[in-house]
């Protein structure tokens, strides 16, 4: 059955390992298509997650946030208050198998939104997710199965950066990590931006 609207959800401020259990069950009742595409919003308590190319050398400080492996793609980064995190459980049957288009569409939500708030967000030749300049401002890190997905995207709106010192984010030792506040000089409103997301999900998804 394939369901032609959008839903989106959000979740607050929930513990990491609540988010996957209410993820798993939102693929369950995607893959069996009791509920359309899905994007479940939520803020998560200091956390460092690894993802399946992550190595121990990437996390820093360990003693900074939880550090938890995570079945998703990708190497660590942090989730934590003041950012949303966006977890994504769509049908890729209904989307030609297309896990590129899938994370490009990812990120193509977050740049939306960055565009809401006056911020120019890019795309970078060979990484993954959004950059303001040569900061990045936005995550990304799926898991599929079946073809339908979990996980998804981070984008930093008002969060505490120092965080990020304490692992080597994204695996990319080169570059700088911001935040809306930060590229704006001013606080965000976070409930703001999760409507943004989710009007954006709706159309990119669409």
């Amino acid at each position: 059955m394939h369901l032609d609207a959008r839903s989106t959800c959000d979740l607050g401020l929930v513990d990491y390992d609540e988010g996957l259990r209410i993820q798993g069950e939102h693929w369950e009742r995607r893959r069996a298509g009791l509920i359309p595409d899905t994007l479940l919003l939520c803020e998560h308590p200091p956390v460092y997650t690894l993802g399946t190319n992550a190595t121990p050398d990437e996390v820093l400080d360990a003693k900074r946030a939880q550090v938890v492996q995570t079945d998703r793609g990708g190497e660590v980064t942090y989730h934590g208050p003041g950012q949303v995190v966006g977890y994504v459980i769509a049908d890729l049957e209904h989307r030609g198998r297309d896990l590129h288009r899938f994370c490009r569409d990812l990120e193509e939500i977050m740049l939306r939104v960055l565009a809401d708030f006056g911020l120019a967000g890019r795309r970078v030749d060979g990484l993954t997710g959004v950059w303001i300049g040569d900061d990045k401002i936005g995550a990304l890190g799926v898991r599929v199965r079946r073809w339908v997905t979990t996980h998804g995207f981070a984008l930093n709106v008002d969060c505490d950066l120092s965080y990020f010192e304490g692992i080597v984010p994204c695996g990319i030792r080169d570059r700088g990590v911001t935040s809306m506040a930060q590229a704006l000089g001013r606080a965000v409103d976070l409930d703001a931006v999760k409507e943004s997301c989710g009007s954006h999900f709706e159309k990119v998804f669409a």
